[in-house]
């Protein structure tokens, strides 16, 4: 047993140290945020949630364990990175607000009233799921994170509510995980470019260097195809600058360290993940082989309380997450965990806007869930505990 903690705690701690000087702690708001009352609410619940937060896992006795190994070289930047993106909808949001406005006079007024609901909460989680919205949040992100990774810091990402959408979509986009000539293959290229690309390797890149905003290689479609450059030649040409556009369109390699995702609704804005003809499933598959292989971890942290905060998904062993989406990972060090009944004792109305105000039942929830989640995946005797645990409950016929 000993010698399984050292071990966990060993692969804790190279998820998050790699030589950083500090860890950087990057908050990604949520839907109707875009005005200054509440963007300015979102900015002092973080301003109070981090330090709460920092403490958590500073004192937290195995992740302490580690430091003491390392001479407590590691620390977490006292100042949250709070990144923003709510306003950029405002415009949009005011165009709906003045045909509100007609219809007042039209509608009855709980029809207004239902109407002012809806667009008020859930504009902003339908806006920024649009690619066109979502894309350059996602590269203003990633100069967020390389500013950081700059002055030596590795990276952790918080998003909240529908930042959870862009957290998904920074982790689908920018992490390199794509192996070109893997891919080139798997779209049947012709195989004079499959040849080509043979004869000039080139680094794993991501889906955003692909893009025609970046190397010009393909662009994903609507429907979700990657659909190559038709022009060969052009295509030739593009491919050998992807190194470059690599460097300026991925994730630094290694930095982003992990992503607590919190009031998450994802399985509710994006259920086609679950549907198996949809093709960016094939790259949401290597995404995950990604992050089990390269030492990332990925939380799910939602109040029971809360509404609008869904299961992503039942926690899956390594070797689980194999067999159901087809892939092999290789000595895996990273964890996708899900803790979606951390009671916050607020009623459900109040829930969803909760995480600042009940921040030390959260914070301590997201510390022993980031512990749980490794001893779950790597304490096989823990991991046999819990596998017993969902067994009984099967035979109970109670959902895990």
């Amino acid at each position: 047993m000993r010698k399984i903690f050292l071990i966990f705690i060993l692969m804790l701690g190279m998820n998050l140290v790699c030589n950083a000087n500090e860890l950087s702690f990057i908050y990604i708001n949520g839907s109707n945020n875009n005005d200054e009352k509440m963007k300015n609410w979102y900015e002092n619940g973080v301003n109070k949630l981090h330090p709460v937060l920092r403490k958590r896992f500073l004192k937290n006795s195995a992740i302490k364990k580690y430091y003491k190994g390392f001479d407590d070289k590691l620390a977490i930047k006292e100042e949250p990175v709070i990144f923003f993106w709510g306003d950029k909808s405002k415009t949009d949001l005011d165009f709906v607000k003045k045909q509100l406005n007609i219809s007042k006079a039209i509608s009855s007024s709980g029809a207004y009233f239902a109407r002012s609901l809806i667009s008020q909460y859930l504009h902003d989680a339908l806006w920024v799921q649009k690619t066109h919205n979502m894309l350059p949040i996602l590269d203003e992100l990633n100069e967020a994170v390389k500013k950081e990774v700059a002055s030596g810091d590795d990276v952790i990402l918080y998003g909240y509510s529908a930042g959870t959408f862009v957290t998904y979509q920074y982790l689908f986009n920018k992490l390199p995980y794509i192996n070109l000539e893997k891919l080139f293959e798997t779209l049947n290229a012709d195989k004079d470019v499959i040849d080509f690309v043979k004869a000039n390797p080139r680094k794993n890149t991501c889906i955003s260097a692909l893009s025609y905003d970046y190397a010009g290689i393909g662009n994903v479609s609507s429907a979700g195809h990657l659909i190559l450059n038709q022009n060969k030649e052009q295509l030739k040409k593009n491919y050998l600058t992807i190194d470059d556009m690599t460097q300026k369109a991925c994730a630094p390699e290694g930095r982003v360290k992990g992503v607590v995702n919190f009031a998450c609704p994802i399985v509710l804005f994006y259920s086609d993940i679950s549907d198996n003809n949809y093709e960016l499933n094939f790259y949401n598959r290597l995404m995950i082989k990604y992050i089990m292989e390269h030492g990332i971890f990925m939380l799910t942290v939602n109040f029971r309380e809360d509404p609008l905060g869904f299961p992503t998904s039942r926690n899956l062993t390594a070797k689980e997450i194999e067999q159901r989406l087809g892939v092999s990972i290789n000595n895996p060090t990273g964890v996708i965990y899900d803790d979606s009944g951390v009671w916050s004792k607020r009623c459900f109305a109040l829930a969803h806007t909760s995480y600042w105000t009940a921040r030390g039942t959260f914070s301590k929830a997201i510390v022993k869930d980031f512990v749980n989640g490794y001893k779950f995946q790597y304490d096989e005797k823990y991991q046999k505990k819990i596998l017993k645990r969902k067994s009984k409950k099967s035979e109970l016929g109670v959902n895990d």
